[in-house]
């Protein structure tokens, strides 16, 4: 996770600056919840060997954003279904939360 918000950091930054992504409140907290876990994450060298104290700090921030970014796709799946039903069905298919998800239809 550390290495992935890491790598992406240039991508995160440019949604911040985007004024018609921070007009939605919803995303706007969502994206703020990231880039402090990025921070959090980034901020220690070595992620092993950390007090409780301090897992138990970066799991509570990991927590939040995981929720966050969790109402964002269930709010856009429910926009794909009522506006878009063919993305939707390649979405649900393709479901991060499904282990077994496939884009192959059945």
């Amino acid at each position: 996770m550390k290495s992935l918000l890491e790598q992406n950091g240039y991508f995160l930054l440019s949604l911040w600056e985007n004024p018609n992504l921070l007009e939605h409140e919803a995303f706007t907290e969502t994206l703020r919840a990231i880039l402090h876990l990025r921070e959090e994450l980034l901020s220690r060298e070595e992620l092993s060997g950390l007090p409780d104290s301090d897992m138990a700090h970066i799991a509570g921030d990991i927590n939040r954003a995981y929720a966050l970014i969790s109402r964002q796709w269930l709010d856009y799946m429910k926009h794909l279904k009522d506006s878009y039903p063919y993305l939707f069905s390649h979405a649900m298919r393709t479901n991060p939360f499904d282990k077994e998800a496939s884009p192959i239809v059945r």
